[in-house]
């Protein structure tokens, strides 16, 4: 079981940029899958970025490619979601997730961290 702690979120003005961490901890915490999701009010969990163990495979959803860039230093355990040119759709809260397997799908990443609100004036 791997345990996933994410910091970073805040309030932001439209255009600003924020930087998200995910720090795992746990047996092989550095050689998963990791995912950033969010989930806006009343609406469901969506993939955002994903990153494989090493970096090798990155997928960007749609919405935020050219404007979101994911990395992560497996010596710090640690993934990164560097937030550029935000929009107020993206307000959310953003949640990290570890799978086993390279994967975008919600239902294959089994560990979840406890979120961190992004909220983006106008």
């Amino acid at each position: 079981q791997v345990q996933l702690v994410e910091s970073g979120g805040g309030l932001v003005q439209a255009g600003g940029s924020l930087r998200l961490s995910c720090v795992a901890s746990g047996r092989a915490s550095n050689t998963y899958t990791v995912g950033w999701f969010r989930q806006a009010p009343g609406k469901e969990r969506i993939f955002v970025a994903g990153i494989s163990w090493l970096g090798g495979r990155i997928d960007y959803a749609n919405a935020v490619k050219g404007r979101f860039t994911i990395s992560r230093d497996n010596a710090k355990n640690t993934v990164y979601l560097q937030m550029n040119s935000l929009k107020p759709e993206d307000t959310a809260v953003y949640y990290c997730a570890a799978a086993t397997h390279v994967t975008t799908d919600p239902g294959a990443f089994g560990s979840w961290g406890q979120g961190t609100q992004v909220t983006v004036s106008s």
